[in-house]
This record gives structure tokens, C-alpha cells and sequence, in this order.
């Protein structure tokens, strides 16, 4: 009984991780026109990408940061004063193994509290996009799980020794918007996330959000961004 309960739990807190926001990293570089007169048309980086279902799925998505944010959606890319280039993937992945390293060989927490109750707070050091070193403090104990940024978004905690095994798949979204008719470069994009998944169904879409996030940005500055998910019904 005991042993189940600890699986429930590491499953608990592991789904909480991946659910509660995925963080990206975001850099963009733009000299973005007014939008008035402008008007754009999404099309795919990669000529093969072009016409499948699922480009349309995301090209769709892009379409509809691209309205809000002003601009016109032109019937086809010869009307369009603006072309957007978009590109996505997802590579194969990678093996990782974490541990918590506030946690004792005797299996107790280091924290301010007792080690006996759960969900008590700890401090935990990061260093920030600027090497500053910084302090947060995250609730600790069985059933809390944290990710700390971009630097490590499936840490958690669960069980005597701390020790968590997964697979971590990195994602990309490229978007370039250029003049239509071989004009000038007017925005170059990239967001980029890790994840325990690699369903890009499930990762475009936030990537698209974050890379629309602030839009267009400062020139030249990346900044983390995390997508919260949606409420569900």
C-alpha cells in the first residue's frame, strides 16, 4: 500500500509539472513596420511542410497572432505586402537522470521546517539571464513539484532517494517575416522549450504563444516566457 501511494504521488507531481506552464526561451530580432496598409500571408519554411494538414493547423495559429496584432490577412502571398515564414520541429531526445541535492543520505529534507510534514518551504538558488544569483523559495514535500526556469523545468521531488529518470525533447519554432517580392528582413524569431513530450501538437501551439508573447519585442533581446495552459471545462 505504501509503495502504491508513492507512485501515485511521483505520477501526481510529475503530470503538475508538465502542466502547470511550459517555459521557452524566446529571441527575437525586428524592425516591424506600423500596421497600417500591412498585410501578410503564412507560408512554410521548408516547401514540404506546405499544404499538409497539420501546417495548416499551425499556420492558422500564426494567422491569428498576426491579426491581433493589426496587421491584414492578404486571400494569397502575391496580395500580401509582408510574407511569414514559419518552421517547427522537435529533435529525438535525450536520457536525463535528476536528483535533489538538498536531500540527505538519511532520506530528510534540508528545509526550514520539520522533514516530517509535507509541502514545507525551501530555499532555492538560480542564477538569472544575467549570472546574478538569486533565491526563490519552493514548497517541498510529497505531492509539490517545481521547475526552475529553463534550466531544468522537470525537476521534482518524490520518494526516499530524490532520484528521477525521463526523457527531455527539445522544441523549435522559427518565424521570419520578410517583404514580400525579395524586400528586406523585417523579423527573425525563435522560441525554444524542453519538454517530456514530444507530441508537437501539444508543443507548437504553445510555441507559437510564446514567440507572439510581448510581440514584436525589443530588437535583439531573449527572454524567458512561460505559456500557462489553458483552463479546462
Amino acid at each position: 500500500m505504501r509503495n502504491s501511494f508513492k507512485t501515485a504521488i511521483a505520477a501526481a507531481a510529475l503530470s503538475a509539472c508538465t502542466t502547470s506552464g511550459m517555459p521557452a526561451q524566446v529571441s527575437r530580432y525586428q524592425q516591424m513596420p506600423a500596421t497600417t496598409g500591412e498585410s501578410f500571408f503564412v507560408v512554410a519554411a521548408d516547401p514540404a511542410k506546405q499544404g499538409s494538414l497539420e501546417f495548416q493547423r499551425f499556420g492558422e495559429l500564426v494567422s491569428a497572432e498576426m491579426a491581433a496584432q493589426g496587421y491584414a490577412m492578404a486571400s494569397s502571398p502575391d496580395d500580401a505586402t509582408m510574407l511569414v515564414q514559419v518552421d517547427y520541429g522537435v529533435d529525438e531526445g535525450r536520457d536525463r537522470t535528476v536528483s535533489d541535492p538538498y536531500y540527505d543520505r538519511f532520506g530528510w529534507d534540508r528545509g526550514w521546517a520539520s522533514p516530517y510534514r509535507s509541502g514545507f518551504l525551501r530555499p532555492v538558488y538560480y542564477r538569472d539571464r544575467h549570472g546574478n544569483l538569486r533565491r526563490t523559495y519552493v514548497r517541498s514535500g510529497y505531492g509539490y513539484g517545481y521547475y526552475s526556469g529553463w534550466d531544468d523545468p522537470f525537476w521534482f521531488s518524490s520518494g526516499r532517494n530524490r532520484v528521477r529518470s525521463y526523457t527531455e525533447y527539445r522544441s523549435s519554432l522559427d518565424v521570419d517575416i520578410v517583404r514580400n517580392n525579395g524586400g528586406p528582413m523585417l523579423f527573425e524569431g525563435t522560441a525554444q522549450a524542453r519538454s517530456t513530450t514530444d507530441d508537437l501538437g501539444e508543443l507548437v501551439p504553445n510555441l507559437v504563444t510564446a514567440m507572439f508573447t510581448g510581440f514584436p519585442g525589443h530588437n535583439g533581446e531573449t527572454v524567458k516566457i512561460t505559456v500557462k495552459p489553458e483552463k479546462q471545462d
